[in-house]
């Protein structure tokens, strides 16, 4: 069984910073891309963040600039640097990988995680 992890999120004030942490568990032998998602009360899940596991980032309009995704392939892991956070980021925070192969054989699998909620005060 595959999985994901997510780990990091919690209270934060205007302005603070916050890691977010995402693993891969399970039988993993590939994983294309990894990235963060999130969703606030009564609005609909938005990008926020992607990696390739060559390296290639990119960012939802209203992140760039204050996130940073990273990633450690060796790991499975994917995390989310937010910097200078504001009400607004405030949300359930998801991660995602796509296109992932596990070491049975299965292809094409796209996994979430559970998700953690990130609140910033003002």
């Amino acid at each position: 069984q595959v999985r994901l992890v997510e780990s990091g999120g919690g209270l934060v004030h205007t302005g603070g910073s916050l890691r977010l942490s995402c693993a891969a568990s399970g039988s993993i032998a590939s994983i294309n891309a990894m990235g963060w998602y999130r969703q606030a009360p009564g609005k609909q899940r938005e990008m926020v963040a992607g990696i390739t596991s060559g390296g290639s980032t990119v960012y939802g309009d209203s992140v760039r600039g204050r996130f940073t995704i990273s990633s450690d392939n060796a790991k499975n892991t994917v995390y989310l640097q937010m910097s200078s956070l504001k009400p607004e980021d405030t949300a359930v925070y998801y991660c995602n990988a796509v296109r992932v192969v596990t070491t049975s054989g299965d292809r094409d699998l796209e996994l979430w995680g559970q998700g953690t909620l990130v609140t910033v005060s003002s």
